[in-house]
């Protein structure tokens, strides 16, 4: 199984219990600032990553670090029982996948909107409302400017692109031209 999907299994199974023992946001926190500790700090790396190490020392390792910081009970059984299992290689894209998982449960979707020129912020507000009425969803959007769009915008909300821009417009009409002729 790919290191995604079982980041994705171990995300889901933690949410389930942490919605019903505990604070989804708190422990979200706790998962990203242990995943950043790791990234960090090459010596975890290379421990973690290293299949000589026994995963006895990592349970130690991981144990010794849990003594030093307070995190919730069912992410401290997770990260133990990922040390126990030799997966703690996946812990960032756990934390990855803890915050997507937690993001749909919120029923909120991330839009990334890129637009040939900036958008006024009232625009923008325009924009959020129409995209929440398309997706039943909550939101939240950040823009960027690419002048290469010539005009109009590109919009990618969850895994979904809507490209309304000029050069998009201007590359179909090359490609139906090219058939036609």
């Amino acid at each position: 199984m790919s290191t995604r999907a079982s980041a994705a299994r171990y995300a889901r199974a933690l949410l389930d219990v942490v919605l019903q023992e505990g604070n989804p946001e708190q422990v979200e926190q706790e998962l990203t600032a242990f995943a950043d500790l790791v990234a960090r700090t090459p010596q975890l790396q290379r421990v973690f990553a290293n299949p000589v190490v026994a995963a006895a020392a990592k349970r130690g390792v991981v144990e010794g670090l849990l003594a030093r910081v307070t995190v919730s009970a069912p992410l401290g059984k997770l990260l133990v029982l990922l040390a126990e299992r030799d997966r703690l290689t996946i812990v960032g894209e756990l934390a990855a996948a803890y915050h997507a998982r937690l993001m749909e449960h919120r029923r909120v979707v991330r839009a990334d909107v890129t637009s040939a020129a900036p958008i006024s912020s009232e625009r923008v507000s325009q924009l959020q409302q129409r995209l929440a009425q398309a997706t039943g969803r909550q939101v939240v959007m950040t823009t960027r400017v690419d002048p290469s769009l010539i005009g109009g915008m590109v919009a990618r909300v969850g895994g979904v692109v809507y490209d309304g821009s000029i050069a998009a417009q201007l590359e179909r009409m090359k490609e139906r031209l090219g058939r036609s002729g």
